[in-house]
Parts: C-alpha cells; sequence; structure tokens
C-alpha cells in the first residue's frame, strides 16, 4: 500500500497565498472590503496555526491547535460564500 503525503502546511500557505492575490482585486466598497480582510484573516490564521500545532507540547494541545485550524476555515468557507452570493444578487 502506497503512504500518501498529504502536505497540508504546504497547502494552507498557498491558499492564504492565492486568497491574498485575490482580495487584492476586490471592488473598493465597504462590504467587500470587509469581507476580504477578514477573509485573509482568518485564511492565514489557519496557516499559522497548523504551524503551532506541529510544535505541539502533547497530544491535548496538538488536537486544541488542529480544531482551531478547524475553526477558522469554516469561517472562511461561511465568508466565501457570503461573498459569492453578495455577487450573483
Amino acid at each position: 500500500m502506497k503512504k500518501v503525503k498529504y502536505d497540508i502546511e504546504a497547502r494552507l500557505i498557498q491558499f492564504s497565498i492565492n486568497t491574498i492575490l485575490v482580495c487584492g482585486k476586490v471592488e473598493g466598497n465597504y462590504a467587500s472590503q470587509h469581507l476580504s480582510k477578514q477573509l485573509i484573516r482568518s485564511v492565514t490564521s489557519a496557516a499559522l496555526n497548523y504551524g503551532e500545532a506541529q510544535s505541539a507540547e502533547s497530544s491535548r494541545d496538538f488536537v486544541h491547535k488542529i480544531k482551531l485550524c478547524l475553526k477558522e476555515l469554516r469561517e472562511s468557507l461561511i465568508n466565501l460564500k457570503i461573498q459569492k452570493r453578495n455577487r450573483i444578487n
């Protein structure tokens, strides 16, 4: 059986970079700017928290930090859904 390498850290970093680049092109109205800034914070926070999890002091600490990553990614997903629906309407 082949061992799968997930490269989560690299993927989170790339997701952060892509988000920053896309948000730099967003329209200048208040709502778009607000959501874009919050999206950048939550996406980059997920990547940074994942990095912290790699240096966790215990398995319990690791689980806590990974849950923070998941929380930030869920927030990012909701933010993207709001922005998508706002552009359609």
